[in-house]
């Protein structure tokens, strides 16, 4: 249920805490499902789209875990947002290896993890065979039985079409539902798109941001266009320490950034890369360490 009847705007942050593991078994009847879904990383669409569309993204779920778990990490703050309770029914929408999924599973609510991704979704039965996962498109999705809340962490800004995702989200809560996500914001990582938008001009490429970070006013309308009621929004700066020393921004570009750096020929994507490093190092690299310039949309909307 939704505690607060209070429409909020600000700005602010939370700060990660520990992953938690464990989980319950659900029980709806889909199991294996037909799904769309392109293989890409974890922070998109890629995970979370048609089969038959063009991907550039490469996925590893084991670097994904190993050398960008402050993904999921993170996200440990979307799930006390959540509140969930012992019970609820709650779909955790990009589940991708299924962390969060087995956190939120943690409080007692029996949680479904739904990707498009092959190689996450396998990943995540192995690491929480208790768990249901399913492999379906954000964009068109359904169940049997409605949910208490659809809960998503750092996916739905590799997703353009949002008003056919909002539309499954809306379709998939019962009355008194609610939707719990955060995604990309409004001047998300602005410096590393600039910086790769420079290089790649000067070798005679364009290049355009392949994700969506909307404002808080952009994203309030999208929702209310689809009966979701904004209760809470906040736009908030959350600088993100990235991991692996000083390759850690090369690490992030080739895990998150396929897509970005499509237009450029392979044999020239690592002069860009070094292109880029060099820009942003004096403000981006202190004592070994690369920092990326993360915005942060959170929102909790109810039907």
């Amino acid at each position: 249920m939704i505690r607060d009847d209070r429409v909020q705007y600000r700005d602010g942050g939370d700060d990660a805490t520990e992953h938690v593991s464990g989980c319950e078994s659900t029980g709806t009847e889909h199991d294996s499902l037909i799904w769309a879904g392109r293989s890409n990383p974890a922070e998109y669409a890629a995970h979370m789209t048609d089969p038959d569309e063009e991907s550039t993204n490469e996925w590893d779920t084991e670097s994904y875990d190993e050398g960008h778990s402050f993904v999921f990490e993170y996200g440990e703050g979307v799930v006390d947002l959540l509140e969930p309770e012992r019970g609820e029914r709650i779909l955790d929408l990009g589940c991708g290896t299924g962390h969060l999924t087995a956190r939120i599973s943690d409080s007692g609510a029996n949680t479904v993890g739904l990707d498009a991704s092959k190689a996450m979704i396998s990943n995540a039965r192995d690491s929480y065979p208790e768990c249901e996962f399913v492999r379906e498109d954000a964009r068109d999705f359904s169940f049997d039985e409605p949910f208490d809340a659809v809960f998503s962490n750092a996916v739905l800004h590799w997703i353009p079409d949002q008003d056919a995702v909002l539309e499954s989200v809306a379709d998939a809560l019962g009355p008194g539902g609610r939707f719990v996500a955060e995604l990309g914001g409004a001047g998300n990582v602005a410096a590393i798109v600039d910086a790769v938008r420079i290089e790649a001009a000067e070798r005679g490429y364009g290049v355009e941001g392949p994700w969506y970070f909307p404002s808080v006013g952009d994203y309030a309308s999208k929702l209310e266009l689809h009966g979701l009621e904004t209760r809470y929004a906040t736009l908030f700066d959350r600088p993100t320490k990235l991991e692996n020393g000083t390759d850690g921004l090369a690490d992030w570009l080739e895990m998150f950034g396929d897509s970005l750096l499509s237009p450029i020929p392979a044999d020239e994507r690592q002069s860009v890369i070094s292109g880029v490093e060099d820009r942003l190092r004096e403000d981006y690299l202190e004592d070994g360490t690369w920092t990326a310039d993360y915005r942060r949309l959170r929102v909790v909307a109810a039907t």
